[in-house]
């Protein structure tokens, strides 16, 4: 089981600002397209992913008990 935390846009998108996904293994990109599969989740080769609360690249792999955010890019002034 992984935990998937969401912010902004994607929160909204999703209407909850967590899900679990009970059996998942591979790297962030195989996430990436589980997400885009069977969530709808779209454009996130745009976002930033952090595992265990540490920023990550594709290649990083996840493993059960992780917990995966979702951070979209953000803007301000």
């Amino acid at each position: 089981m992984i935990k998937i935390m969401l912010f902004a846009h994607l929160r909204e998108q999703m209407g909850e600002s967590e899900f679990i996904i009970d059996s998942f293994t591979g790297s962030v990109k195989d996430l990436k397209g589980y997400l885009f599969e069977n969530y709808a989740i779209q454009h996130l080769d745009h976002i930033m992913i952090a595992v265990n609360e540490e920023f990550c690249q594709d290649h990083t792999q996840i493993n059960n008990g992780d917990v995966v955010a979702l951070i979209p890019p953000v803007s301000g002034g």
